[in-house]
This record gives structure tokens, sequence and C-alpha cells, in this order.
């Protein structure tokens, strides 16, 4: 494994998700990994595989080039957060993780219950 690139994608990755005020957890979910193996990629612990990769830039708005290093990143600047992570407040994530862990039965249920709260 090439520690240093390990330490420059988990540090890139550790910035971007701090500037757009995400958790671990919740960027861990979005790109398809437990929460510990997410941390052990901040940390630089492991290399993501490439669709790994490409999830991470996708769900933290960077390049796959910035995760690698091989761009600059913007001289400290925060990244604009994408119309769709502005929209989404903290409860409306936390609702989005639990329905994701519903089987097809309830989820249809929690639709049932969501169009007639919005009537």
């Amino acid at each position: 494994m090439n520690e240093e690139l390990a330490i420059t994608i988990g540090t890139v990755a550790r910035e971007a998700r701090e500037n757009l005020g995400m958790t671990r957890a919740e960027v861990a979910e979005r790109v398809g990994l437990v929460e510990p193996a997410y941390g052990r990629l901040e940390r630089g612990k492991v290399l993501p595989s490439v669709p790994v990769l490409h999830r991470l830039g996708l769900t933290l708005g960077i390049s796959p080039e910035a995760l690698l290093g091989t761009t600059p990143r913007g001289g400290g600047k925060k990244p604009p957060r994408s119309p769709a992570l502005e929209a989404e407040t903290p409860e409306l994530r936390r609702l989005l993780a639990l329905a994701r862990k519903l089987d097809e039965e309830k989820l249809d249920a929690l639709l049932h219950v969501a169009t007639a709260l919005t009537r």
C-alpha cells in the first residue's frame, strides 16, 4: 500500500467532509462503507477501491484528482455545497438513513404516511 497516497486521500476527504458539515457516518453510508471502515480511510490506514473513490468524490463534491492530491484544493476555501446537500437538513438526512434500512413493505407504509402528512 502506498501510505503517502492513503494519507493524502484521507486528509482531503476529512477536510471536505468537515467543510460540508457531514459526519463520518453520513459519508460512510452514502459511499457504501461501514463507519469504522470509513474512519480508517480518513486516517490514511487503507486505500479505497476505484468505485469507492468515485462515490467518495461524488458525495463530497470533489474530483478524484483532488482526492488523489494531483490538483490544488482551492487554498483552504470552503467548497460550495451541492444544491442537493444544501437542501438537506440533519433531520432529513437522519430520516433518509432510517428509510434506507427499511424493507419494501415498511418503506411503502412510510411513503403512505408521508403522503398523508403533506396533504
